[in-house]
């Protein structure tokens, strides 16, 4: 049964569309199965009905025309139950509905599991059988189980390549197709597609329309030829080491790519409308399937031999397309897994949005798209990236959807969203030089976290009154090698005369993890638990001591550096690292620099430090906390997983008792809170931390103006009133609720995300 199932997997995952899926999965099932029939049913959602898309036992006249209410039938009943359902006599059960037009009046047994993917019940797959009515054993339940759970991301996603296209499951224009992922940079954007997907992979090819097909066959035809010499050169390099048997391969290869063979097929699709790697993908991708399905071992192992050429030429056409891409004017950037390197290839002011299939919201390349102001969603796992080339999309990063195929209501609806963000920044803009004050007297520092220079404007033209947060492995992750003490130096001095007089807060060099030097791999099986931070930095005190002479350096004649250490789960690293900084401070000192010693402080991201918070405080100048990090390992969320992305909660009740100890603690020994995650730069989290007691809040420069605005229009007495309220409450999605509600009535509703209610009417929380 296990090699069944891999073979079956196999021959779905090579399936060209849905239709084709759901037949080899009804066809192969029956077989294995020894049963009489095998039938998929699928919700609808747009009509909310199970609808029979594919049969073998059942009459094929059925398919699309039969369906079921949601919790209609036995097939309803799965659904309903969300488990599997096994009958000697379906007939007789009182949920039985019968169908004519199906004919399955003659089958008595009836095991039906649902096909559930991310908790969405996508349908229901049946077997029937007439002769020797029995109940399903137990080796056959569980292998459809098996079955269902092993295809119903296969199938989600071939449902959403066929909905993407403009079709419903009906066969009906579909509008407003809309993907869920999770919010990655709030705000919306409104745009172009335009795919990124790595070289010579055949499966990230997207789908394209030819627009010049001459074109297109001239572009293949140079990159066969080009495979044929590479071909013939290695063939000819080889010949006298080569038996004649074996030098016979290379012949055979070049005759794959003949015009009876390889070569034709892709330029008769060409023909019929498709770009040329578009092309390419198909036929190669059939071949593969059909040369993996052989029963001949030799002739089975020949699919790797059709993928290898089918990469090389792919390569060749690439290099067609290596020059500078034309970007459409408002380009929404589309890809498997985001990179900050893929940012930076489009123009700045042409990137209106950013999809990204893999990471999540709290992933390294969100945290850069919130500094730039970019909408962003992430996780959007089951959206067919290849489908999405060149499409209009909407991209609302604040509930985390994308939209295709958007109508014109829709349109208009997020086009006022737009509107109105931009209106609300032109309002802000007069906050600039006015004090972040309480109604009430109370004085919050506001401060920016940073990494590019380009953060730098930002931050100033938002009124920044410093740096809370300045990532410096952005200087080492730009370059190819780790940079020298006089490149850092220049760096650092950059930032440093930028803020002046406002402190900037370096944080020591914080790879590992979701931070990769290209330079300096590190490869474990657990990342986030492993060697990070201050870690590495401790074991490799040459980079350490460093970074550390050349922040000293660029300090001085401005004496406005804090240096903080991150990723602190032990009272020996602070000491050890302060020894470290204090031997640099004395050596730069003797070298002539005029410098004083900067305030160190630590960072708070685990839990071991949340408990040592005192003992941490006494020993540095001030403490800062990265929620980011310290939510990931306080609820065991890995912030990159978007499977689990929804567990991730910043407003956790577990997680506002961990922040509201380190403010006590850390105010007991006398020392400055602030704090640095993405918290902050929430207008509902600002409230909460200020209610706490942090003396310092830092953020993206995006969100100053509005956590601002905020806090000029809110008491402190207030904030304390409704933290007293939220810290008794035990779920974060009522905390979430409440605070926003309660911002709702103090007049500060606009600065809460707009949400579109089941019935596509609009309200904002």
């Amino acid at each position: 049964m296990l090699n069944t199932l891999r073979s079956i997997v196999q021959e779905v995952n090579s399936a060209k569309d849905l239709v084709e899926a759901l037949d080899i999965i009804v066809t192969r099932v029956q077989e294995a199965m020894d049963t009489e029939v095998c039938s998929v049913y699928l919700v609808d959602p747009e009509s909310n009905r199970y609808i029979l898309m594919a049969t073998q036992g059942l009459n094929k006249e059925a398919v699309g025309n039969v369906s079921l209410a949601h919790s209609e039938g036995l097939v309803g009943l799965v659904g309903v139950r969300e488990e599997p359902i096994n009958l000697e006599n379906a007939p007789a059960h009182p949920r039985y509905r019968y169908f004519a037009e199906t004919g399955e009046e003659r089958y008595q047994s009836f095991l039906g599991v649902p096909i559930i993917h991310h908790r969405k019940v996508l349908g229901v797959i049946v077997v029937q059988q007439q002769k020797n009515s029995r109940i399903f054993d137990e080796g056959e339940e569980a292998f459809l189980v098996t079955v269902s759970a092993q295809l119903a991301g296969v199938i989600a996603h071939s449902e959403a390549t066929g909905v993407i296209g403009g079709l419903s499951l009906t066969g009906e224009q579909a509008k407003d197709v809309c993907f869920t992922g999770v919010p990655g940079a709030p705000g919306v954007a409104i745009g172009d597609s335009v795919v990124i997907f790595p070289p010579a992979d055949l499966d990230s090819v997207p789908e394209k329309v030819a627009t010049d097909i001459e074109l297109e066959i001239e572009k293949f035809n140079e990159a066969l030829a080009a495979v044929r010499r590479d071909i013939e050169a290695v063939g000819a390099r080889l010949e006298s080491q080569l038996r004649p048997e074996e030098q016979a391969l290379f012949d055979v290869y070049l005759r794959m790519l003949d015009d009876n063979a390889l070569g034709g097929e892709v330029i008769s699709r060409i023909r019929e409308g498709s770009w040329a790697q578009g092309a390419l993908k198909e036929v190669t991708n059939e071949y593969v399937r059909h040369f993996e399905l052989m029963r001949d071992s030799y002739l089975s192992e020949r699919a790797v031999d059709i993928k290898d050429l089918g990469r090389r030429v792919l390569a060749y056409l690439q290099q067609e397309n290596d020059q500078q891409k034309d970007y459409p004017d408002a380009t929404i950037l589309v890809s498997e897994e985001l990179t900050p390197a893929m940012l930076g290839e489009v123009p700045k002011e042409k990137l209106k949005g950013l999809v990204s299939v893999k990471g999540s919201g709290n992933s390294h390349v969100a945290i850069l798209a919130r500094a730039m102001g970019v909408p962003t969603v992430m996780g959007v796992v089951d959206v067919p990236v290849g489908q999405l080339d060149s499409r209009q999309l909407i991209v609302d990063g604040y509930n985390g959807q994308i939209y295709a195929s958007p109508s014109i209501e829709l349109l208009g609806y997020y086009q006022g969203i737009v509107e109105d963000e931009q209106e609300q920044i032109k309002g802000l803009e007069a906050l600039k030089n006015e004090p972040s004050l309480t109604k009430d007297g109370h004085q919050v520092s506001l401060w920016v976290n940073t990494g590019l220079m380009t953060d730098v404007v930002m931050s100033l033209s938002h009124g920044a009154q410093g740096v809370g947060l300045y990532r410096t492995e952005v200087p080492f992750m730009i370059n190819e090698r780790f940079p020298s003490e006089h490149e850092q130096k220049a760096c650092y001095r950059e930032q440093l005369e930028a803020f002046a007089p406002g402190y900037v807060t370096m944080r020591t060099l914080d790879i590992g993890g979701d931070k990769a030097l290209t330079y300096f791999p590190i490869h474990e099986e657990n990342p986030f638990l492993g060697w990070r931070g201050i870690r590495v930095t401790l074991d490799h005190p040459e980079i350490f001591l460093v970074q550390v002479r050349a922040m000293l350096k660029a300090s001085e004649g401005l004496d406005n550096l804090r240096i903080m250490l991150p990723m602190i789960s032990n009272i020996s690293e602070v000491e050890e690292a302060l020894h470290l900084i204090y031997r640099v401070y004395h050596e730069v000192r003797e070298e002539g620099f005029d410098i004083k010693m900067p305030k160190v402080g630590v960072m708070i991201e685990v839990p071991a430090a949340v408990y040592q918070a005192r003992e941490l405080a006494e020993r540095v100048d001030f403490v800062s906390v990265g929620t980011n990090d310290l939510t990931q390992y306080l609820l065991a969320v890995d912030r990159n997983n978007p499977r689990v992305a929804g567990l991730y909660h910043s407003f956790h009740p577990a997680v506002l008792k961990a922040l509201s100890h380190i403010v006590q603690e850390s105010h007991d020994a006398g020392k400055q809170v602030s704090i640095c995650g993405e918290l902050a730069g929430d207008p509902a989290g600002a409230v909460l931390l200020i209610a706490m007691g942090f003396d310092a809040l830092s953020m993206n420069a995006s969100n100053l103006p509005k956590v601002k605005s905020v806090i000029r229009n809110i008491s402190l007495a207030w904030a304390r009133d409704l933290w007293e309220e939220v810290s008794r409450l035990d779920s974060p999605q009522v905390i979430k609720s409440t605070l926003d509600l309660a911002l709702k009535d103090a007049g500060l509703g606009k600065f809460m995300r707009p949400e579109r209610t089941a019935d596509g009417s609009v309200v904002t929380i």
